[in-house]
Parts: structure tokens; C-alpha cells; sequence
């Protein structure tokens, strides 16, 4: 490599690298895929590194990442259903006596979490902290979903980024005229289906921590009275591959309590962050003893207990977030 291609490269990494993890909460909340963004954020440095010779400044640095990314987000969405939790596809299990019910292979794409370190700003950045965190919630990920993607996009980029309508545009190619109507219908459409946030505690305050504690906690003893404890009386349950899903304390202590807790010992769990909440991987004990990779868990917590509990069955979202497949005991 020449000293010039070199010095390219490196001018390129200065003027583009610190907006990475931006472009990794957008492309996550246009997609609700932490694979995906991932993919996207590669994708987007390849391109632009392609044309940063051609690059000429008309806009920032940012502007121009965020176009590259924001379109090739739009050209992979084409050909990807929309990404659901359980409760974007029917209302709440009413019946008690059955176990619930899961979706067939491939029939519906979920959502996933993102790890709050793929995400997490510099410290001497404390706002975007706060900005950061509660446009990655899973309710308004999951809300993202149901909207068109040139909708969500003019979202994102409007109340989110903070786009002008005429950067919004430039970056769709298309006329203010739309961005502000696009964007009309899907704050609309947004308040149909996520509602305002509660008052949720931040996962570093004790509260939060202790919620978590309890939870895994409760799972590890199999001790449904430790679940009762942690859980509000109006909590709700979900996980993916299931279609079904609970809604109210006890309804989600006996699904738990029923099909899930099993006995002392079956559970392991490590506490994280992701989305901005207290968050834990999962793993299971096997048939030959083997604690393995189960999932990832993210909890609402509230000053009055975990309003929300949102389980995703994956194994392989154990390794996102940097964690070992088995577990020694």
C-alpha cells in the first residue's frame, strides 16, 4: 500500500468512525435486527469508502453516512418481512389450561435485541445517553415495525436524528412536501401502537438492579414466590417462538410457574443491558447437564416492579452480546 492510500484510509477512519455506533442504532431501529444493522453498518462504510474520493463536502459527514445507510437499509427491507413480537400478532392468552401455542419455522421474522455496548456513547456525551436509550426501547422498535419503511425512515430521520425536512429529503430523494406528510402518518400510526413510555428506571439504578436480581434470582431457585415479588400485578409476558402471550401477574406466574421454572439448578442467567434496560442471557441446563445458551431476557423495571418481560428464545443472541455458548458450573 502507498503512503498516500494509506493516509486515505486513515483521513477516511478519522472523518467517518465516530458516527458507527449511530449508524448502528439506525440501521437496528429501521431493521429491529442486531444482525442485520450489523451487516448494514458494513455494508454502509464499504460504500462509502468507495465513493470518499468523490466526496466533496456538500453535506456533513454525517448527513452523508446517514443517506448511505438509510437507502441501503431501504434496498435490503424490500425483500424482508417486518420484523413482530407476540403481542404485534393477536391480544393476550385468556385460557389458563393450555400451554402456549408457538409459531411455526419461518412463518413470522422476530424482533432482537441490541446490546446497549454496541450503542453506548463517549462519556463526555451524557445527553445522547439519555436520546439513545429511549429510541431503542423494544416498544418503539416493535412500533417501528408496522410502519412503511420510507415511513419509518422519515421518522428516524426527523425525531430521531433530527434531520431537517429538507435534509429528510435529500436524503429519500423526494420533496419536503412528503417528508412532512410521510412523517404526519407515521406519528399517527406510532401512537396507535406504542403508547407513551412509563416512567422506567435506568439500569444502573439500585431499583432496576434488584429487579433484575430478583428475577434471575427467582429462576435460578425455581421459586415462583420470587417471581410474585418482582413482577407488577398488571406485568405482561412475552417470548418468541410464542404466539401467544400473558398479560397480568398471575397469568404470567402460572405459564412460568406451569411450563418454565422446572426445579432448582435448570437455569443459569448472566446480567446485561440491552435496549436500554436491565437484561440477562439465558442459558439452560441440557439432558446431560450441559448449561447452554438459551436466549436473551429484557425487563421493564418501574419503581413498582417489572411492568414488562420480553424473553427471545435464540441461542445465538447469546453470542452477540459477547458471551460463551456453555456455561461451566
Amino acid at each position: 500500500m502507498t503512503s498516500h492510500a494509506a493516509s486515505e484510509q486513515e483521513r477516511f477512519a478519522a472523518d467517518t468512525e465516530p458516527f458507527r455506533r449511530e449508524l448502528v442504532a439506525h440501521c437496528y431501529r429501521m431493521t429491529g435486527s442486531a444482525h442485520d444493522a450489523e451487516d448494514l453498518v458494513q455494508e454502509t462504510y464499504l460504500r462509502a469508502w468507495r465513493s470518499y474520493a468523490g466526496f466533496e463536502g456538500r453535506s456533513s459527514v454525517r448527513t452523508w453516512l446517514h443517506t448511505i445507510a438509510t437507502n441501503a437499509c431501504l434496498t435490503a427491507l424490500r425483500s424482508r418481512p417486518a420484523r413482530l413480537l407476540p403481542s404485534g400478532l393477536t391480544g393476550p392468552q385468556t385460557s389458563p389450561d393450555r400451554p402456549p401455542s408457538t409459531v411455526a419455522p419461518g412463518e413470522v421474522a422476530w424482533l432482537e435485541p441490541l446490546p446497549d455496548t454496541w450503542t453506548a456513547p463517549t462519556a463526555d456525551d451524557p445527553a445522547g445517553a439519555v436520546i439513545a436509550r429511549e429510541s431503542l426501547r423494544l416498544a418503539l422498535i416493535a412500533g417501528l415495525q408496522h410502519l412503511p419503511a420510507r415511513q419509518r425512515a422519515i421518522f428516524l430521520l426527523r425525531d430521531v436524528l433530527a434531520f431537517s425536512a429538507l435534509e429528510t429529503a435529500a436524503v429519500l430523494e423526494t420533496t419536503t412536501a412528503a417528508v412532512k406528510s410521510g412523517l404526519q402518518r407515521a406519528r399517527a400510526r406510532l401512537s396507535e401502537v406504542d403508547p407513551d413510555p412509563e416512567d422506567l428506571l435506568e439500569p444502573s439504578d439500585p431499583r432496576a438492579r434488584a429487579l433484575l436480581d430478583g428475577y434471575m434470582a427467582a429462576f435460578e431457585h425455581a421459586d415462583a414466590r420470587l417471581l410474585e415479588q418482582v413482577l407488577r400485578a398488571d406485568a405482561t409476558l412475552e417470548a418468541t417462538p410464542f404466539r401467544d402471550w400473558q398479560a397480568g401477574r398471575a397469568m404470567c406466574l402460572h405459564v412460568l410457574g406451569t411450563y418454565v421454572l422446572g426445579t432448582p439448578g435448570d437455569w443459569r442467567m448472566i446480567g446485561t443491558v440491552a435496549n436500554g434496560r436491565p437484561a440477562a442471557a439465558v442459558y439452560r441446563r441440557d439432558p446431560a447437564g450441559t448449561l447452554r445458551a438459551d436466549g436473551v431476557v429484557v425487563l421493564d423495571p418501574t419503581a413498582g416492579g417489572v411492568s414488562r418481560v420480553v424473553k427471545f428464545h435464540d441461542p445465538a443472541l447469546v453470542a452477540v452480546f459477547g458471551l460463551p455458548d456453555v456455561l461451566g458450573d
